[in-house]
Protein backbone atom coordinates (compact mmCIF):
# COMPACT_ATOMS: atom_id res chain seq x y z
CA UNK A 1 0.00 0.00 0.00
CA UNK A 2 1.35 3.66 -1.16
CA UNK A 3 2.17 6.27 2.09
CA UNK A 4 -0.62 8.54 -0.02
CA UNK A 5 -3.67 5.56 0.13
CA UNK A 6 -3.20 4.82 4.17
CA UNK A 7 -4.51 8.57 4.57
CA UNK A 8 -7.32 7.73 2.81
CA UNK A 9 -8.27 4.52 3.85
CA UNK A 10 -8.22 5.44 7.59
CA UNK A 11 -10.63 8.37 6.45
CA UNK A 12 -13.12 6.21 5.00
CA UNK A 13 -12.90 3.88 7.92
CA UNK A 14 -13.59 6.81 10.34
CA UNK A 15 -16.66 8.13 8.41
CA UNK A 16 -18.22 4.58 8.31
CA UNK A 17 -17.69 4.14 11.76
CA UNK A 18 -18.86 7.82 12.31
CA UNK A 19 -22.30 7.05 10.76
CA UNK A 20 -22.92 3.48 12.46
CA UNK A 21 -22.35 5.01 15.50
CA UNK A 22 -24.91 8.09 14.90
CA UNK A 23 -27.46 5.59 13.14
CA UNK A 24 -27.47 3.56 16.64
CA UNK A 25 -30.75 3.99 17.95
CA UNK A 26 -31.06 5.94 21.80
CA UNK A 27 -33.57 4.85 24.04
CA UNK A 28 -34.47 7.69 25.88
CA UNK A 29 -36.20 7.07 29.91
CA UNK A 30 -39.36 8.83 30.58
CA UNK A 31 -40.15 9.39 34.34
CA UNK A 32 -42.81 7.52 36.25
CA UNK A 33 -45.54 10.09 36.15
CA UNK A 34 -45.65 10.54 31.96
CA UNK A 35 -48.63 10.89 29.85
CA UNK A 36 -49.08 9.75 26.63
CA UNK A 37 -50.89 12.52 23.87
CA UNK A 38 -51.97 14.50 20.70
CA UNK A 39 -50.31 17.95 21.12
CA UNK A 40 -50.77 21.27 19.10
CA UNK A 41 -49.43 24.30 19.74
CA UNK A 42 -52.80 26.60 19.19
CA UNK A 43 -51.72 29.74 20.53
CA UNK A 44 -48.12 29.70 22.89
CA UNK A 45 -48.35 28.80 25.66
CA UNK A 46 -51.51 27.31 25.02
CA UNK A 47 -51.62 23.65 24.14
CA UNK A 48 -54.22 21.12 23.44
CA UNK A 49 -53.42 17.75 24.19
CA UNK A 50 -56.34 14.97 23.50
CA UNK A 51 -59.17 17.72 23.06
CA UNK A 52 -58.11 19.59 26.50
CA UNK A 53 -56.71 22.82 26.62
CA UNK A 54 -53.57 22.99 28.50
CA UNK A 55 -50.22 26.20 29.15
CA UNK A 56 -46.91 25.56 28.15
CA UNK A 57 -44.88 26.08 32.29
CA UNK A 58 -42.71 29.10 32.05
CA UNK A 59 -39.05 27.12 31.35
CA UNK A 60 -40.81 24.39 29.59
CA UNK A 61 -39.28 21.82 27.77
CA UNK A 62 -40.18 20.25 24.29
CA UNK A 63 -38.00 17.96 23.01
CA UNK A 64 -38.25 16.23 19.21
CA UNK A 65 -37.81 12.76 17.76
CA UNK A 66 -33.85 13.28 17.73
CA UNK A 67 -33.64 14.59 21.43
CA UNK A 68 -33.13 17.72 20.31
CA UNK A 69 -35.10 20.65 22.29
CA UNK A 70 -37.53 22.15 20.07
CA UNK A 71 -38.77 26.00 20.01
CA UNK A 72 -42.83 25.92 20.16
CA UNK A 73 -43.47 28.46 17.73
CA UNK A 74 -41.24 26.17 15.71
CA UNK A 75 -43.66 23.46 15.75
CA UNK A 76 -46.21 25.57 13.83
CA UNK A 77 -50.18 24.01 14.33
CA UNK A 78 -49.31 20.39 13.52
CA UNK A 79 -50.23 17.70 15.92
CA UNK A 80 -47.86 15.27 17.14
CA UNK A 81 -47.69 12.08 19.32
CA UNK A 82 -46.03 12.97 22.63
CA UNK A 83 -45.15 11.74 26.10
CA UNK A 84 -45.58 14.44 28.81
CA UNK A 85 -45.42 15.14 32.09
CA UNK A 86 -47.80 18.13 34.14
CA UNK A 87 -46.10 20.15 37.30
CA UNK A 88 -47.72 20.83 40.32
CA UNK A 89 -49.62 23.09 38.77
CA UNK A 90 -51.42 21.35 36.08
CA UNK A 91 -49.07 22.86 33.35
CA UNK A 92 -47.38 20.68 30.77
CA UNK A 93 -43.63 21.38 31.49
CA UNK A 94 -41.62 18.49 29.83
CA UNK A 95 -42.74 17.34 26.05
CA UNK A 96 -41.15 14.24 23.96
CA UNK A 97 -42.10 14.08 20.80
CA UNK A 98 -42.36 10.37 19.98
CA UNK A 99 -40.29 8.33 17.50
CA UNK A 100 -42.28 5.65 15.35
CA UNK A 101 -40.60 3.35 17.54
CA UNK A 102 -41.33 5.00 20.84
CA UNK A 103 -44.68 5.63 19.26
CA UNK A 104 -45.49 1.81 18.55
CA UNK A 105 -44.94 1.13 22.82
CA UNK A 106 -47.51 1.77 25.37
CA UNK A 107 -46.59 4.44 27.93
CA UNK A 108 -46.56 1.78 30.61
CA UNK A 109 -43.81 0.12 29.16
CA UNK A 110 -41.85 3.39 28.72
CA UNK A 111 -41.93 4.72 32.44
CA UNK A 112 -38.62 4.32 33.97
CA UNK A 113 -40.01 2.78 36.80
CA UNK A 114 -41.46 -0.22 35.06
CA UNK A 115 -37.33 -0.59 33.23
CA UNK A 116 -35.44 -3.44 34.30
Amino acid sequence: MSATMRPIRLLVIFLLATLAFSAMAIERTFPASTLRGKLTITSYPTVTINGNTLRLSPGSRIWNANQLTQIPNSLGSDTYLVNYTLNAQGDVDRVWILTPDEASQKVDAQRNSNKQ
